[in-house]
């Protein structure tokens, strides 16, 4: 499945950028997220909670950085376990530039792969919970950086 969508964020590209690469600015905004250590060097390590449809799953999982370039775009690739209830594994191409009449304009294109029993839940629900939690992490991701942060919600489809 891919995703793709742009967001204009009142911030400048520099404050977009360094929270792009912060773990306590993902963790804040990656919805379920219990735990994300490490740095964009070295890698992160997460652990999220979330359910999709009847299943319910803890994933453990890694998150790299590559084709870095400073202020401007990165590639993000990961992959999580979720124990019986399976695995996501995906990526995000994401590039940063000047918006019109000022802030950032953050595009992303989410490519992402589920398999075991989440994936036999049928790829509507998928696709349809997938775009939630974009659009979830997204709108969070904004709201911190413009001071606006909103009450957590919890996903689910």
């Amino acid at each position: 499945m891919e995703l793709s969508a742009s967001r204009t964020i009142a911030a400048d590209r520099a404050a977009v950028w360094a929270a792009l690469n912060d773990a306590e600015a993902l963790k804040a905004c990656i919805p379920g997220c219990e735990e994300l250590t490490g740095s964009p060097e070295e890698g992160f390590s997460a652990v999220v909670k979330q359910k999709v449809g009847p299943v319910k799953a803890t994933f453990k999982g890694e998150v790299t950085l590559s084709d870095v370039v400073p202020l401007e775009s990165y590639t993000i690739s990961g992959e999580g376990k979720g124990g019986v209830a399976g695995f996501a594994k995906g990526g995000a191409q994401v590039s940063l530039s000047d918006a019109d009449g000022g802030g950032t304009e953050l595009q992303y294109v989410v490519n992402a792969k589920v398999g075991g029993k989440i994936a036999q839940l049928g790829s509507r629900l998928i696709d349809s919970f997938a775009s939630k939690m974009a659009d979830q992490f997204f709108e969070r991701f904004q709201a911190r950086l413009e001071g606006t942060d909103q009450p957590e919600t919890e996903t689910t489809a």
